[in-house]
């Protein structure tokens, strides 16, 4: 699974992550680009888009889309690490095409 990392989520979490492959907006040149735009450009070579926006569902029209999206309820570091399990099953159970909010504690 081809994973994307917006650039609001701290890329430090991908060392505790156990998919395969990550890649971060930034990295790949893509910073500052809008999330439609982005989803666009992510959906022809990503199968995961990992964001903490929670305005994407209400800006964006996700219907139909075939890339799965993880909306991350907060992008604090230090929380994110602590609930690596509960991100990493959400990875691996999540469909194509599915947008699920996953609460952070």
């Amino acid at each position: 699974m081809k994973i994307l990392l917006d650039e609001c989520v701290p890329w430090p979490l991908r060392k505790v992550l156990t998919a395969q492959s990550f890649e971060t907006a930034q990295h790949r040149g893509w910073a500052g680009i809008k999330n439609g735009e982005l989803i666009k450009l992510a959906e022809g070579e990503f199968d995961l888009f990992v964001t903490a926006d929670q305005n994407l569902r209400y800006q964006q029209n996700l219907e139909g889309k075939m890339i799965a999206i993880i909306e991350l309820s907060t992008n604090k570091l230090r929380r994110l690490v602590a609930s690596a399990e509960l991100i990493n099953n959400a990875i691996a159970t999540i469909q194509p095409g599915e947008f699920r909010i996953l609460q952070i504690p």
